[in-house]
């Protein structure tokens, strides 16, 4: 593989693997003639902008598809891995959709990158009967066959499935908790802290007994964790998103506060929340998640840890192996190769989402022993298992059995 004008191009014959535009003003990429048959994946992905640190998932997409055509494509056809960047803006993805799907006649946008960039396509591409498939995000929205039947989620951490879990957890473990809320002031926010609610039931007028939220263009929260522990709780449920989790962490050691710690997956990555927070003050934080910590010392003889790492050090070396948005690609481009596969000759639109509706208890190395993939025409969500986690200041520590949670979409609630 070589970059050409920001453009990565697979070197054999010159067939496109992946057209990366690395400049938010070159939104053009370098392309070659496909050969006939070959099958065009579109993607759209941040790869400028204040989110360009989630282009991790596409660079490793990029990276399988090349594995995948060292080793003879799909059903002997190659693949087309077309990646444009939208420097995480919503008029730019939808733009660049577009020329995905009205000018390189993708077979298919997988894994773009983020809720407000799928959000944006979604109208155009259910319209158009394009599949967007395996979307890059947690949001309810893009589980929603009814209503956006060629849009379908992937994130194995769904907002609402995961906070569910979290109350599941403390309903059974913590029955006279006193919960305090830290959540972003926007959609993620809203989305996740509002499953949180709804597992609670009735019981979350009593459970919660404080909330804050801040914007993201806050410099600190240091008054939002203060006013959360004069409240007097004991239990701190922490929805934020990466920087903001460093900085709750943080405040909490500060203040001297000990609650009973819960953070999203979002940021519960040990490189880029856990070390900047200090890892001693993070320790005992619980999360949950759907795959192993390929770091994780315990980990080093497990088959599905070795595979990441062997592709991984062939095919991305430049990628953090801990960084989670590497896995999750690695993952997300293993599921597609199945879908794909499935299809065998019949290589429509149609026919990919009836694939990519029926899978059945998929088991893939890097998912926690238990949990497997499962779609349907009714299921949108691949992955409502995770297991709980806990940080013992290295790695993170199994606490309890795998959890599962289905999930109401909130416009369908009477």
């Amino acid at each position: 593989m070589r970059i050409c004008n920001g453009s990565w191009l697979a070197s054999h014959a010159c067939v496109l693997l992946a057209g990366v535009a690395l400049a938010s003003q070159s939104p053009t990429s370098v392309r070659a003639e496909a050969a006939k048959g070959d099958i065009k994946i579109g993607n759209i992905a941040p790869y400028s902008g204040p989110a360009s640190s989630y282009s991790a998932f596409a660079k490793t997409e990029a990276a399988y598809m090349k594995m995948l055509n060292d080793k003879g494509g799909i059903n002997g056809r190659r693949i087309q891995f077309i990646s444009y960047d939208d420097a995480y803006s919503p008029p730019k993805a939808v733009e660049q959709a577009r020329k995905l799907v009205e000018q390189d006649e993708v077979l298919a946008i997988f894994q773009a990158v983020g809720t407000p960039s799928n959000a944006a396509m979604m109208k155009y591409m259910n319209a158009k009967k394009v599949p967007q498939l395996f979307s890059a995000t947690g949001a309810t929205k893009f589980g929603d066959p009814r209503n956006f039947p060629w849009t379908m989620g992937f994130s194995p951490s769904v907002y609402r499935i995961e906070s569910a879990i979290y109350a599941k957890h403390i309903l059974a473990n913590y029955p006279e908790g006193k919960v305090a809320v830290l959540f972003p002031n926007d959609d993620y926010g809203r989305d996740i802290y509002g499953g949180f609610k709804d597992a609670l039931g009735a019981k979350s007028k009593t459970v919660i007994i404080a909330e804050a939220s801040y914007d993201s263009t806050e410099p600190t929260i240091d008054s939002q964790i203060s006013k959360l522990k004069a409240s007097g709780a004991d239990i701190f449920v922490n929805f934020s998103t990466p920087r903001f989790g460093a900085l709750a962490i943080r405040k909490v050691a500060e203040l001297g506060w000990k609650p009973v710690h819960f953070i999203n997956t979002t940021a519960s990555s040990i490189p880029t929340v856990f070390k900047p927070a200090g890892l001693e003050n993070a320790v005992g934080v619980m999360t949950a998640q759907a795959i192993k910590e390929p770091n994780d010392p315990r980990n080093v003889d497990d088959p599905g840890v070795k595979e990441y790492l062997d592709f991984m050090k062939r095919y991305n070396p430049d990628g953090d192996v801990a960084n989670a948005q590497n896995a999750y690609g690695f993952l997300a481009s293993q599921v597609l190769q199945k879908v794909l596969e499935q299809c065998g000759d019949d290589l429509s639109r149609d026919n990919v989402m009836k694939q990519a509706t029926n899978l059945k208890n998929l088991k893939f190395g890097l998912l926690f022993d238990g949990i497997t993939i499962n779609t349907s025409s009714t299921n949108y969500f691949p992955i409502i298992q995770m297991q709980l986690i806990r940080f013992n200041g290295e790695s993170f520590d199994k606490v309890g059995p795998i959890m599962s949670e289905t999930v109401i979409q909130p416009e369908a609630r009477d």
